[in-house]
């Protein structure tokens, strides 16, 4: 082997192992945080650290210091993680060791990388999703600092680590089919040391990752000795260079001890029963003999672990000294800035028709489209066969074609979190799940993933994507096709949530969410869609052009009254359906001039001054909600309400919403049994201003 490739190994392993023997001599300082190590991985992942190149990703995981060295991160620069320091290159002290995130222009590209165990697969897969989409559509990766090198010019991969007790994880089986099915140009590497935490791999797995991807037709995979160097190298080059060229899926899986503790809280000595053998195939003394075995001397190896020592002892005390966060830090990052804060645009061209809202969404989309060929759609059924359940899709794949309007597997979990991928190499993907009730699959990357990486990475890496979902109780959808979820959704931080009550709202806020950086929910109501569901032609809209922005977190005096004193008045603070009922509810009462009605829009951010402005006005307020009343999103507003109002009240702040049994009947008799209308918010508006 090359004896500079050679050297370079051995100094990065070298360094690596000095980092663990350190951490551990001085556990009781270190371990304040919890943090694990690379110590008997670092042979794997310095030939892979070694190979990558600026134009690639990487997804390593919290046992991959050995890596992150070799892209070329300092000891200095991992030690503030592992401290916890304001400068930690990664996260600010805000997230655990060897947790990258990383935006250097001379090193690649890592987004923010969570702790859940085998969670990054699908947003790597992502990432390997999008640089094919770019290929195809002659795109440049706006992440990517472009230059006249070789090197430069090679055709960029993404780099998957993962443990192998991580595989078992079933999204790992949807990254694997979508890297299958597509020709992704992706690696996974598994480290396989044999154990969970202290279940090994006897009783948990049925077969080792290399059998388990031969499941899956198109991805190779292959095993290794990832204790030995020179092997693992060589197998790692050949692999790369395949999928340079080729622009198809490998796994490798390599074969490690683990010389290490799971991690400092979960001590190796409480139940390990193997260490010995480990030990007898550490990676340190087999690489120490591939340099002797290269000509170099017992000297230069000391020489070489000798400057190691005194550099980190350096960088250690270094660290100790470096400044911690403030406690003004906290509030920094949760989202980036948008350029949309303010309403713009013809909301209601003159000659224009009036719209259905689903195709208020339908040219929304196609606008976006057409101006940005980085914009692409994609969810279950949305392609040219069908254009989506709703036909809120309709003719967009047709126009734009089967590359960027398309078909995704029954798999939400991959529909959402693909979208981290795909933002990280500059595209904007607008994705579907086709149902509230079957967002659930997908709501562990929406929290771990998407929803914290802006603020993770400490602003480094925002995910800009918008998901749809249609939502609400139609037409005898039943228990699985009627549900709301909006107070699970509003509980997620790092999100923001719309959900619009007619269609030139949605055109607006599908716009503004466009070009918002940050992650983007837009719950539509099915029952709106056509507006044929009585009582709800104002769903209907004049079609907004096509330069119509509507900023979120501005709600809309939809009905605007003033201060009386010889009246009772009250303000209904609502979204969606719920804005319906109340408009219809106030004008069968006859009482539009005592009830004011907020429609919310957003339900974050949430315009609370407007809330608060209205209540103390009128003195009473309810909040009208389709999602069962407690413990809800409505319930919490009401309470907020009434903390912020409660010497302007005449009556407590009451909420009306569905009933609050588990799910919603098929029967039409029991779903309207349980779910609000026009009838029982009048009956509410009436017990309200007679308190």
């Amino acid at each position: 082997m090359n004896k500079d490739i050679l050297k370079e190994g051995f100094t990065n392993l070298v360094t690596a192992k000095t980092m663990a023997e350190l951490y551990e001599a001085n556990f009781k300082v270190v371990s304040k945080y919890v943090h694990a190590t690379s110590r008997g991985h670092e042979a794997i992942q310095t030939a892979l650290g070694m190979q990558l190149l600026p134009q690639d990703y990487a997804f390593p995981y919290y046992r991959d210091d050995a890596m992150l060295l070799a892209f070329g991160m300092t000891p200095y620069d991992l030690m503030l993680q592992v401290l916890a320091k304001k400068d930690d290159p990664f996260s600010g002290g805000r997230t655990y060791y060897s947790h990258p995130s990383l935006k250097d222009a001379d090193k690649p590209k890592i987004p923010h990388q969570s702790s859940a165990t085998g969670m990054q697969a699908i947003p790597a897969t992502g990432v390997a999703m999008g640089m094919q989409y770019l290929e195809k559509q002659g795109l440049q990766n706006s992440n990517v600092v472009q230059n006249d090198s070789k090197e430069s010019q090679l055709k960029p991969i993404t780099v998957c680590s993962l443990g192998d007790a991580s595989v078992t994880e079933g999204e790992i089986a949807e990254a694997f089919q979508m890297a299958a099915l597509k020709q992704m140009p992706i690696l996974y590497l598994v480290q396989d040391n044999g154990w969970d935490i202290s279940a090994n791999e006897a009783e948990t797995r049925a077969q080792n990752a290399a059998e388990y991807a031969n499941g899956f037709h198109g991805l190779e995979a292959i095993s290794i000795d990832g204790a030995n160097f020179i092997e693992s190298y060589e197998a790692l080059e050949k692999v790369i260079k395949t999928i340079r060229e080729e622009r198809r899926p490998f796994l490798v899986h390599a074969k490690v001890p683990l010389l290490n503790h799971h991690t400092s809280g979960v001590r190796m000595e409480w139940y390990r029963d193997d260490l010995e053998e480990a030990k007898s195939r550490d990676p340190y003394p087999v690489l120490k003999q591939q340099m002797l075995d290269n000509g170099f001397t017992q000297k230069d190896i000391e020489e070489i672990e000798t400057e190691i020592k005194i550099e980190i002892e350096k960088s250690y005390q270094k660290a100790l000294k470096a400044e911690d966060p403030t406690p003004e830090d906290l509030f920094t990052h949760d989202f980036a800035p948008t350029p949309i804060t303010e309403e713009k645009g013809e909301r209601s061209p003159e000659g224009a028709e009036k719209v259905v809202m689903v195709d208020c969404a339908l040219f929304a989309v196609e606008e976006l489209m057409r101006k940005h060929p980085e914009c692409l759609l994609y969810g279950q059924d949305v392609g040219g066969r069908l254009g989506g359940v709703f036909r809120e899709a309709a003719t967009l794949a047709q126009k734009f074609g089967d590359d960027r309007v398309f078909n995704t597997p029954i798999q939400e979990a991959f529909i959402v979190g693909s979208t981290v991928g795909m933002s990280a190499v500059g595209l904007k993907p607008i994705v579907e799940v086709q149902f509230a009730d079957y967002i659930w699959p997908g709501l562990n990357q929406l929290f771990t993933e998407v929803s914290r990486s802006c603020y993770l990475s400490n602003g480094k890496w925002p995910v800009s994507m918008i998901l749809r979902v249609p939502i609400g109780a139609y037409g005898s959808g039943g228990p699985y096709h009627s549900s709301s979820v909006e107070s699970v959704v509003t509980n997620i931080r790092g999100v923001k949530i719309a959900y619009p009550s007619n269609g030139a709202d949605l055109k607006g806020l599908m716009k503004a969410a466009y070009h918002d950086p940050n992650p983007v929910v837009i719950f539509e109501h099915k029952g709106l869609y056509w507006s044929k569901v009585p009582g709800t032609q104002g769903a209907t809209s004049v079609e907004p052009a096509e330069d119509y922005v509507l900023p979120f977190g501005k709600a809309w005096v939809l009905q605007e009254i003033w201060k009386q004193d010889d009246a009772e008045t009250c303000t209904i603070v609502t979204y969606g359906m719920g804005v319906h009922w109340a408009m219809n509810a106030s004008e069968e009462l006859g009482l539009k001039d005592q009830i004011e009605v907020i429609d919310l829009r957003t339900l974050y951010p949430l315009d609370e001054s407007t809330i608060m402005k209205s209540v103390k006005k009128t003195g009473k307020c309810l909040v009208v909600t389709e999602e069962p009343s407690d413990n809800s999103f409505a319930r919490a507003l009401s309470g907020k309400i009434q903390e912020e109002c409660f010497k302007y009240l005449d009556a407590p702040v009451m909420t009306i919403g569905s009933e609050n049994m588990p799910a919603i009947p098929l029967n039409s008799t029991l779903e309207q049994t349980m779910i609000p209308s026009t009838e029982k918010v009048k009956a509410k508006i009436e017990a309200l201003l007679n308190y």
